[in-house]
């Protein structure tokens, strides 16, 4: 069909931001006492709210972290992203490609203004993503993926039907969030194995960013 609006996912969708994001969390988990790899940071927390780091901490090793733990890891991040971060690549080209053909593009994130705003200015993107095509869970009252509320407020925003968006996600709550909202969605597979995408109910697979254009 011919879609209305595409819908971005932020890290590890447009900006390479994951390997490093959680890079910093596994080892600041493993330096408070709770071994953790790269692989596993990626295969519990990837595209997960912040709060499921104390659930999955408390299931597998029914211990706690410390209450400031969130805050001073998001320091710990911002820090590495200040020194340097990319956009995933290709990305820069889809853009241009999509607003070239004339097809409305946006992105909506789990994270809050902050992070998106940090992220978006370190890669080079910003120019692609004015303040009014960026949507974060703190406009939807903190309602992060899975729940379908943000994908629903940044269509609603922008005019679109959900029917007519395709959403581009890398995760299986953002996959169930966009089926939730009654929206196509691509499940990128640069980090996630495309079974754990298509279980979550992903429309279809693009191994590269650019293969979406082949979608629309």
């Amino acid at each position: 069909m011919a879609y209305q609006l595409v819908i971005f996912d932020n890290d590890g969708v447009l900006v390479d931001s994951e390997p490093t994001a959680h890079r910093i969390l596994s080892g600041y988990l493993t330096e408070l006492g709770y071994p953790t790899t790269l692989e596993e940071s990626f295969h519990h927390f990837l595209g997960n709210a912040g709060r499921n780091v104390h659930q999955v901490i408390a299931d597998r090793y029914r211990g706690t972290l410390p209450e400031d733990f969130t805050a001073r890891c998001h320091d710990r991040v911002f820090a590495a992203f200040r020194e340097g971060l990319a956009a995933t690549a290709g990305a820069d080209t889809v853009l241009d490609e999509l607003r070239g053909r004339g097809i409305p593009y946006c992105l909506a994130s789990s994270s809050d203004h902050a992070w998106i705003d940090l992220t978006l200015d370190r890669a080079g993107l910003r120019p692609h993503l004015p303040e009014e095509l960026v949507f974060s869970a703190q406009d939807v009252r903190g309602v992060g993926k899975p729940a379908p509320d943000l994908f629903l407020h940044a269509a609603a925003t922008l005019g679109v039907a959900p029917h007519e968006c395709l959403v581009i996600e890398d995760s299986p709550n953002g996959v169930l969030a966009a089926r939730a909202a009654g929206m196509d969605v691509l499940g990128y597979t640069a980090l996630t194995p495309a079974h754990r995408l298509t279980t979550a109910g992903a429309t279809g697979l693009i191994e590269r960013l650019p293969d979406l254009l082949d979608h629309i």
